[in-house]
């Protein structure tokens, strides 16, 4: 079953979550993999924000990179990640985890958790976990999940009394090892078109999953009314990509690859970046080659709205249309139906995963000075009210 997600049916549009036939349920023998960096919030307050999103990103490239070729449904979620991997990369995925908890407190003084919960302890809940591909672009399908099987087996390894039943340890006196081929984060802040740019995240409170997905399709085909197309509300657009040259944002990438190497190492490759990046411009600015299409490609390929039991979604939006989203989703918070978490910036971030210049890529965005981490704050407020 390893190629079972490559297999699996691909949705054209999100609003298309309620037609439960096109999910699959996950076997029994795969493995749910969850990443997040506690004290989140703290980091974000103290700038940090960029280095959570980037080792976000890192526990994902890591366990891609591991993997090989087959296919792994995953999701970014600002200050984490979830993924399911078959049986065959448990070894692989636990040796990339910990080197990427280990890098993540050695190059940024950040405490990344990761955890590995079987699928099998998640089906013997009143929970499952069921995903479908969501089509983002000709190259690159989006992992949805539906069922309440993440959310369960997030609570599973945030819980005291059972976390270190699913923590992922590694034997003494060994050195684990990772590959970040692949990252790059290159990219200036993107500001928003209209004025704001929204971290939004919307979380149906019914326990019949027909009706939560119904209640998704609402607030979609409502989102779709105030902002218009997916081309419409993302975030990042041709005009508003401009590659970085500056040092601090080039040392992100360089403290994931060079991190453990001389400072002059380190500044050789910072170096090396923006000489690439010069190079990128200029061919971007002739359109020569694959890099004459490539801003389409980044644009095109961003991860701006996805479902994980949760719907994520980060919104070009004016004041005004932000206004009138609220007011919807206070009237169905109000009626019981629904949570919600806003997080409001004026521009949003790009961390990017790119295989191929000209194909497989994915550019994960999120809202500026905390996104998600601080959306997801603001719905457990709700939660708990």
């Amino acid at each position: 079953m390893a190629n079972f997600y490559e297999q699996l049916a691909v949705l054209e549009s999100l609003r298309d979550v309620a037609n439960h036939d096109q999910f699959a349920r996950i076997p029994e023998d795969w493995w749910v993999v969850i990443t997040d960096i506690r004290g989140s919030t703290q980091a974000i307050a103290a700038g940090q924000y960029k280095a959570v999103n980037l080792i976000a990103a890192c526990s994902i490239v890591a366990v891609l990179n591991g993997a090989g070729n087959v296919g792994i449904p995953f999701v970014f979620g600002g200050d984490g990640a979830s993924l399911v991997i078959p049986a065959q990369l448990l070894e692989p995925t636990r040796q990339a985890l910990v080197a990427t908890q280990s890098m993540a407190k050695q190059a940024f003084q950040l405490d990344l958790r990761v955890a590995l919960v079987p699928v099998a302890v998640v089906h013997q809940s009143p929970y499952e976990l069921r995903v479908a591909r969501l089509r983002v672009s000709p190259e690159y399908t989006q992992a949805i999940f539906i069922g309440g099987g993440l959310k369960f087996a997030e609570t599973l390894i945030k819980d005291p009394r059972t976390a270190p039943q699913f923590a992922v340890q590694w034997p003494q006196g060994s050195e684990p090892q990772a590959d970040y081929s692949g990252l790059e984060c290159r990219w200036q802040d993107i500001r928003s078109p209209y004025g704001e740019t929204l971290s939004l995240l919307i979380s149906a409170t019914s326990s019949d999953e027909r009706q939560s997905t119904q209640i998704y399709q609402e607030v979609l085909e409502q989102i779709e009314r105030i902002y218009g197309t997916g081309s419409q509300r993302r975030p990042v657009s041709l005009q508003s990509l401009h590659l970085t040259f500056q040092d601090r944002q080039l040392q992100l990438e360089t403290l994931v690859h060079q991190g453990r190497q001389p400072l002059l190492v380190q500044a050789w490759y910072r170096l090396r970046l923006k000489l690439e990046n010069l190079l990128g411009w200029c061919l971007m600015r002739l359109r020569l080659g694959v890099w004459g299409s490539y801003p389409q490609l980044v644009v095109s390929a961003t991860d701006f709205e996805k479902l994980d039991d949760l719907l994520r979604m980060v919104i070009a939006s004016s004041p005004d249309q932000r206004q009138r989203l609220t007011q919807y989703l206070e009237t169905r918070f109000r009626q019981g139906e629904l949570a919600y978490g806003i997080h409001i910036s004026d521009r949003a971030v790009l961390t990017c995963l790119v295989f191929e210049r000209d194909g497989r890529q994915v550019h994960f965005v999120d809202g500026a000075d905390g996104g998600y981490a601080l959306a997801a704050r603001d719905l457990k407020t709700r939660l708990n009210l």
